[in-house]
């Protein structure tokens, strides 16, 4: 089969590698018929080189049709339209069954001190085969897979597989009141989406934050107040605090992460990290690695007192300094952590089966071919050609 797999960084190619097989019993082997480029995925092509090999299988938002099934599967068949989750969760543990499926403790990365698995995300993660290829081995079919109907096109469901629950987790962890404020620091796919999940929910105010004209425009027509960190870079606490009576947002929602605009010298320590030899640069990360941490810094300075900051943005610095004694005297909630998907997935299918009130169709930017998914990382890493979000189209 034609995969996309990771070379170096900034080097990633479409290969023709082995088709998955079924290895056990409860697995399924699902034909793709569209796979997301996730901004997590940039984080690969970026920084975190050191935690991949050569050939690895990249993409964790994927669905397509169902081609064989393992003699254990009962509750899917060949033919069926199935989204898979990033988290490679078992559904029947402790912690699924807590909701907590991005700590599935079947698919915890105990050797690395890690939590569930992930579809394509690098040896942190179990280095599971990813879903931005033609096929993809998919485990526990009974409980992992989400069913959807034939007859909409992908794009309504596609997003189910880590866009949508990650933003409706992001929202949930934010504990906006009703009626109440939230800024949301960075307007790509997931920030974008916590935007519209916001006002949905029934937010008052919602400010977004970005520096990409077409990530802000995005945003205004769907009813954001947005701010240009260009023009408010040196001022953006100020600014939004002038917007929200002068004391803060009641929350905020970073979506940018370790790779946050400024921080020069973060960002320099990132790439040097990043172009060590795998054993030593993984060492350097694991144990040394910073973030580039202004989304967060802001976050904190931004918020009002008593509010919440609600992380969705990938960090994985060992090292990074947190302004503790600001943390704590403003007596602020903090909540972050993987989207735990099969969580939210009932809450959120109603909004793509009936009606769309998120604007799914048409959320995505981009639809290239799988042949051009390298194409498609270098723009989307350039924040160039308007490109937002992409799906690729094996």
């Amino acid at each position: 089969m034609r995969a996309l797999t990771w070379h170096g960084r900034r080097d990633v190619r479409v290969d023709t590698v082995p088709d998955p097989r079924i290895e056990q019993p409860t697995d399924a082997i699902v034909r793709i018929t569209s796979t997301g480029v996730c901004g997590s995925d940039l984080h690969l092509y970026e920084v975190l080189g050191p935690f991949l090999e050569e050939g690895d299988i990249l993409g964790h938002e994927p669905m397509g049709v169902v081609e064989e099934t393992g003699s254990g599967v009962t509750s899917l068949a060949v033919g069926d339209r199935v989204v898979v989750p990033f988290n490679v969760s078992c559904g029947t543990c402790f912690m699924c069954e807590a909701g907590l499926h991005s700590q599935c403790e079947t698919t915890q990365v105990r050797e690395r001190g890690m939590g569930a698995a992930l579809f394509g995300y690098t040896k942190l993660y179990g280095q599971v085969p990813g879903g931005q290829a033609e096929y993809l081995r998919v485990p526990f079919a009974d409980t992992l897979p989400i069913r959807v109907p034939d007859g909409p096109p992908d794009e309504r469901f596609v997003y189910l597989s880590d866009v949508l629950p990650t933003a409706w987790q992001a929202v949930e962890y934010a504990a906006i009141p009703p009626g109440g404020s939230v800024a949301v620091l960075g307007l790509g796919p997931i920030g974008d989406m916590c935007s519209r999940i916001a006002l949905h929910r029934g937010a008052g105010r919602v400010i977004g934050v970005d520096l990409v004209p077409e990530r802000l425009e995005r945003a205004r027509q769907h009813g954001v107040d947005v701010v240009d960190l260009r023009d408010h870079e040196a001022d953006i606490g100020d600014v939004i605090r002038g917007m929200t009576d002068g004391r803060g947002p009641d929350a905020v929602i970073d979506a940018v992460g370790m790779e946050a605009h400024g921080a020069t010298a973060a960002k320099v320590a990132q790439q040097l990290a990043g172009m060590l030899p795998g054993a030593v640069g993984e060492k350097v990360m694991g144990r040394a690695g910073v973030d580039r941490m202004a989304a967060l810094l802001t976050a904190v300075d931004v918020v009002r007192r008593g509010g919440t900051i609600s992380l969705s943005g990938v960090y994985g610095g060992m090292t990074d300094p947190l302004p503790m004694m600001t943390l704590f005297d403003k007596q602020i909630q903090l909540r972050m952590g993987q989207a735990n998907v099969r969580r939210w997935v009932d809450d959120i299918m109603p909004l793509v089966s009936d009606g769309d009130p998120l604007g799914v169709e048409g959320f995505a930017t981009h639809h290239v071919r799988l042949e051009d998914a390298p194409w498609a990382y270098q723009t989307f890493q350039a924040k160039a050609d308007g490109m937002v979000k992409v799906l690729l189209e094996p």
